[in-house]
């Protein structure tokens, strides 16, 4: 009943704390005199029309605060009557007793605030009655006279009115400190207990499972003891955690099975059957078929023998017909699970009874597990795998569904811990068995993650042996609720690849617009990782809600980990900072894409407007040009605000920089010159795609950055020249004006052949080889007698990215053109004469 009280208390303070309106400065005393008259005089009726409705109104606060005390004394009595072993009722004791404190201070602070603001306006009042009281009334006319004393009796009357309301509120207050007092000390005694219950779950183990077997007649006849007196009827009363209550309850469990079972298959197994084997809802398969065609493989090549048209149509619908036949068990299941699901929330919504809210409220979480599971299955794997995926869950599905069986019929401690390990321990070899059986028939995905179920398996076998049983508990109950958040968010990045996918968006596709796609990459590439980090946190909370340390849970994720003058650190601190860096990254990314596509449209505009060809590389070079400085400003702004996250205090890094100045000026002197000739660079002298030569290396130009140039050589090597370098070589922008060079090539023929013929000669065969954007012909000149041939040069621009291919095929041409025309290409020639000394005798002649 605590919520009721907001409800009551927020007319009663507005009531009370309309106050009349101020009035501002007019033309004369006698206006403001005779307008504040009018002002009190409203407020003054107004005040009288509320006073019955305030008596009534306190009077129904009284009782709610009652009521609030009465369900404190029934908490504190279950507290107080909890034993030690049992530690399911403990725990959700304690979560009552410190859940009616937190909602009694967050309903019940109004109190506190309306005496405040009543105080301020009795305190307003005694300054305006001082003010009329010491006025020099010998400068009024009549009229403001008689305003004045009229405006000072009302004043003097409000006045007593507020004050009379407040000291009755006064006595309200006193009754709501006695019962904050009582709450809050109940809140503390459950405080202490819950951490007792964390002691046991994470610090103190229990005996081990050997020991518990050693005296398994003892564990056993103490367990049974402990179980017929918790579950012992109540014949002079009936509990709404009676023994007999939750027998009934899940009696009606499986009554609520059976009849969502039922009218699922009598829906979907006959009814939806029959309209899909006689053709009465083909339009669904239709549009399941072009929704599938989006992860299909491209279409077939005409050559093919894959039926086009409509018989490709109706073979598809086949094949999508015959897989919801195979399907068929697995959608029931999963309809079923949802039915059942949304009947525990209306039922959980209609019934107010306490183990009813609770059990239905744990019943739903698994609920919520089993259909994400079925779902993630049903979308992403075919008929025959989907029974193979249920078998490698079933066995955290059982350890799940037994472990909220225990929540629900607050199982005690003794026979948690007889009874779980072996149970453990057969689940787990359970799961090792069929992860080896069927890994190999199941995506890796699914493989991984019953992987890691398995992993778990044997930490909980391994923790409850040795005494840890709790622990054993929270970790199965963790991942349990983690492998649902995963299956969600990968059942929802399935749905999305699909929907993106399809051939009518491409929202995958880089050629898509940025236009079309950003709020669909908004989910995709924002939300889903944001998801995932949350999902972390989600599932440790929902993990700790089985034992209800929601609140701890809570309390330990905002705790201050590390707290230091310069840094503080926690989970939700670190949590903000990664949702921030998905959300950052997508804003970056989005920035670039749509600058991008505005350079992109901008340049095709203007082509058409210059009746030109697109330049491509000139928009990709325009955006390199801008895609540092957002990405400095964009991650800039998401540094900034992390340390500001973390508390990170800056004055350190002022001084060291002031400090350091000097030398970090030094230090950087290169770097800043590399960063201003990278400006310069990227502001037109060089672009990306350009193609020039470095003293000799031709290459690409691949990427400019603030510091440095990368360029791709022919020989398909990345070289990265600093910026500051390229002014200092010899370099040349090959593609910067029309993307020609002047090819200059030698011939050199016979003499006595026919300079004008070979002139001709040459400028044919060049010509038969001219192409557009490769050689282009200019003219043949000769240039020298040479020493065994008269020259020639044969001059033509040519494609500077293609000047080696067009060269050589400039000689190929020139050669076979000459030697068809018996035109002789002389080579060098030399004359060797041997000459003998006649002086040399036979004498000197060297013996053998």
């Amino acid at each position: 009943m605590l919520k009721h009280i907001r409800c009551i208390i927020l007319p009663l303070l507005l009531l009370l704390a309309t106050s009349s309106h101020a009035v501002l400065k007019e033309r004369d005393i006698s206006s403001s005199l005779s307008i504040l008259r009018q002002e009190l005089n409203n407020y003054r009726h107004d005040l009288d029309k509320q006073q019955n409705d305030l008596r009534l109104q306190q009077q129904m606060v009284v009782k709610e605060l009652i009521t609030v005390g009465n369900q404190s004394q029934q908490n504190a009595l279950m507290l107080y009557s909890q034993k030690e072993g049992n530690i399911f009722d403990l725990t959700y004791a304690c979560h009552a007793a410190t859940e009616q404190y937190k909602q009694f201070r967050n309903n019940a602070a109004p109190f506190r605030d309306y005496i405040t603001n009543t105080n301020t306006e009795v305190s307003r009042y005694d300054s305006l009655i001082n003010d009329l009281s010491n006025m020099y009334i010998g400068a009024l006319t009549p009229k403001a006279k008689l305003d004045r004393n009229v405006c000072l009796t009302l004043a003097i009357n409000i006045r007593r009115t507020l004050a009379d309301n407040n000291d009755q509120m006064k006595q309200y207050i006193t009754l709501y400190n006695r019962t904050e007092e009582g709450l809050k000390n109940l809140n503390d005694y459950a405080n202490m207990r819950y951490g007792e219950i964390q002691r046991s779950i994470f610090n103190n183990g229990g005996e081990n499972y050997l020991m518990v077997l050693h005296n398994l007649r003892k564990e056993y006849n103490l367990t049974l003891t402990t179980v017929l007196m918790k579950y012992r009827p109540v014949h002079h009363a009936l509990s709404e955690w009676d023994g007999r209550v939750i027998l009934g309850f899940f009696i009606a469990l499986f009554i609520g099975v059976l009849i969502a079972a039922g009218l699922n298959y009598l829906v979907i197994g006959f009814i939806f059957t029959y309209l899909v084997k006689h053709g009465k809802i083909d339009f669904l398969f239709h549009w399941f078929d072009k929704r599938k065609a989006s992860i299909q493989a491209p279409s077939p090549s005409p050559n093919s023998m894959e039926p086009s048209g409509e018989a490709a149509d109706d073979l598809e619908m086949i094949h999508t017909k015959a897989s919801f036949n195979a399907k068929r068990r697995t959608i029931i299941a999963t309809s079923t699970v949802i039915t059942f699901a949304l009947m525990l929330g209306l039922l959980r919504q209609a019934v107010a009874q306490n183990f009813f809210v609770m059990a239905t409220g744990l019943l739903m979480e698994f609920a919520w597990l089993m259909a994400a599971i079925l779902l993630s299955l049903l979308i992403r794997l075919d008929g025959a795998q989907i029974k193979n995926g249920l078998r490698i869950y079933a066995p955290v599905l059982t350890v799940c569904f037994l472990v909220i069986g225990f929540r629900i019929i607050l199982i005690p401690n003794t026979l948690v811990n007889l009874i779980f390990p072996p149970m453990l321990f057969i689940c787990a070899v359970w799961q090792w068995l069929v992860v080896k059986h069927y890994q190999k028939l199941l995506p890796k995905s699914d493989v991984f993650y019953t992987t890691m179920s398995l992993i778990v398996f044997v930490f909980s076998v391994v923790a409850s042996l040795v005494g840890y049983t709790l622990l054993s508990v929270e970790a199965l109950i963790w991942w349990t609720m983690q492998l649902t958040c995963i299956l969600t968010i990968t059942c929802v990045s399935s749905l999305l690849k699909g929907y993106g996918n399809n051939p009518r968006r491409l929202f995958f596709d880089k050629d898509t617009s940025i236009t079309r796609t950003w709020l669909f990459r908004f989910f995709y590439y924002a939300l889903l990782p944001i998801s995932g980090a949350l999902s972390i946190i989600l599932s440790i909370y929902w993990a700790a809600d089985v034992f209800n340390l929601s609140d701890t849970t809570l309390q330990i994720f905002s705790m201050r980990l590390i707290d230091t003058k310069n840094f503080t650190f926690s989970i939700f601190k670190a949590v903000q900072v990664v949702i921030l860096f998905y959300l950052f990254s997508y804003f970056c990314h989005t920035s670039l894409n749509l600058l991008h596509h505005h350079f992109a449209q901008s340049e095709h505009d203007h082509a058409i407007e210059e009746n030109r060809r697109e330049d491509s590389q000139a928009v990709v070079s325009r955006t390199a040009m801008w895609r540092n400085v957002i990405q400095v400003f964009v991650w800039g702004i998401w540094l900034l605000i992390s340390m500001k996250i973390f508390n990170i205090d800056n004055s350190w890094i002022v001084a060291i920089s002031a400090g350091l100045s000097t030398g970090i000026g030094f230090a950087m002197k290169d770097i800043l010159e590399n960063i201003y000739y990278g400006i310069s660079l990227m502001a037109g002298r060089i672009r990306v795609g350009d193609y020039v030569s470095i003293d000799g290396t031709r290459g690409t130009v691949r990427n400019i950055s603030y510091t440095s140039t990368m360029i791709e050589a022919l020989d398909g090597s990345i070289i990265s020249f600093q910026n500051s370098q390229l002014f200092t070589k010899n370099y040349k922008n090959l593609t910067k004006n029309h993307g020609y060079e002047l090819a200059i090539i030698p011939v050199g023929v016979a003499y006595g052949s026919n300079v004008a013929e070979v002139k001709e000669l040459a400028a044919a065969a060049v010509k038969r080889i001219e192409r557009k954007n490769y050689i282009k012909y200019i003219n043949t000149v000769f240039v020298n007698f040479g020493d065994n041939s008269i020259d020639f040069k044969v001059l033509a621009w040519v494609d500077s990215r293609k000047q080696i291919y067009a060269t050589g095929e400039i000689y190929e041409a020139l050669y076979n053109t000459l030697n068809e025309h018996h035109i002789e290409i002389p080579y060098p020639q030399r004359d060797v004469y041997i000459k003998s000394d006649s002086t040399m005798s036979l004498k000197d002649t060297p013996k053998a």
